[in-house]
């Protein structure tokens, strides 16, 4: 297979290059000129420069392809810009499309996300037939992948070969940023996770998630959905699987909601009004944590035989790979 991955720098696209370069496929990865590039050094990729937001670049990327795997989002529940969002993740994935369609590619496998399907409220666990509306998506991230899966979905009924894969919460190595799940595990080795609230999320080795895109490209249907997810924990149960696999003391105070988002407004306003940087506790994801993201993950693994690695060892090593970063503060 003759491959382009887009996002290839990022935590998700980066260990799905790797995954395609072990079963021997020859991979091109598509990489802004600025970005950095620790995930692919080393890797024997072909780098293609561009930008989404440049379809002339996305063109010459395409060019002699057959695979594509669209991986690459601004993936943040908080951005100094909210209209970066819809730049990257909603106009950038129709750029794409678009050259995909031009070029012939044979087949587009587009990274979406669980958050698609909205939160579970009791009842059914959501899957790949729940029904969700941007209205019901309090950030932006959520809110514009929902709308740029809309538009692959839109491609495929003009004839391009489209599968979608939505990750739930990936958890292991390469997670560079990090992803909002690996500040959960990066925090909790730093002893910044003094509290939890009753929440909870679906959690998946990153690697799994890897294969599940390789697996959608040989497998899956046109036009079909697929989550990428494993096992629901409650954020109690993820934060005592992290205290044992690192020998460290789980977090016993459980925060009320009200007082969790109260204190994300006060962090808001002290990091971005008067310190100018990121929030480290973003209001929206408190509100996105007011009811768990449990999903129904059994489609990809009858359909695809998408592998289900515990997630005992996804936090291994995550925690692993985190304390060999010496850049990020973990003490050895």
């Amino acid at each position: 297979m003759k491959a382009l991955v887009t996002g290839a720098t990022g935590f998700i696209g980066g260990n799905l290059a790797r995954e395609l370069l072990s079963d021997g496929h020859e991979v091109r990865v598509l990489c802004r000129p600025e970005a950095e590039m620790t995930n692919v050094d080393g890797l024997e990729v072909e780098v293609a420069l561009g930008d989404l937001r440049d379809p002339a670049s996305l063109a010459r990327a395409m060019e002699g392809r057959e695979a594509l795997f669209h991986a690459a989002a601004l993936y943040s529940l908080w951005s100094p810009d909210p209209a970066d969002f819809a730049r990257t993740n909603v106009q950038g994935t129709v750029n794409v499309l678009e050259a995909a369609m031009r070029a012939g590619i044979k087949r587009v496998v587009y990274t979406s996300t669980a958050s698609v399907f909205g939160h579970w409220k009791g009842g059914p666990i959501p899957n790949e037939a729940s029904i969700c509306t941007p209205d019901e998506i309090v950030d932006g991230y959520h809110r514009t992948k929902f709308l740029a899966e809309r538009k692959a979905l839109d491609y495929c009924r003009r004839g391009l070969d489209v599968v979608i894969v939505n990750p739930t919460a990936p958890i292991g190595p390469w997670d560079l940023k990090p992803t909002p799940t690996g500040r959960i595990a990066l925090d909790f080795i730093r002893g910044r996770m003094p509290a939890y609230i009753d929440t909870g999320i679906n959690v998946v080795d990153v690697r799994d998630v890897a294969r599940g895109h390789i697996l959608a490209y040989a497998k899956g249907r046109t036009g079909e959905r697929y989550i990428l997810g494993n096992r629901n924990l409650t954020l109690k149960e993820l934060l005592e699987t992290l205290g044992r696999v690192t020998g460290l003391s789980a977090p016993k105070v459980k925060l009320p909601y009200g007082l969790a988002l109260t204190l994300a407004r006060v962090d808001h306003l002290l990091s971005v009004k008067l310190l100018s940087r990121a929030p480290r506790i973003p209001v929206s994801g408190v509100r996105m944590a007011r009811h768990p993201m449990y999903f129904d993950c059994s489609k990809a693994v009858s359909e695809l035989g998408m592998p289900q690695t515990p997630i005992d060892v996804a936090l291994r090593d995550a925690v692993a790979w985190f304390r060999g970063r010496r850049t990020m503060g973990v003490a050895a």
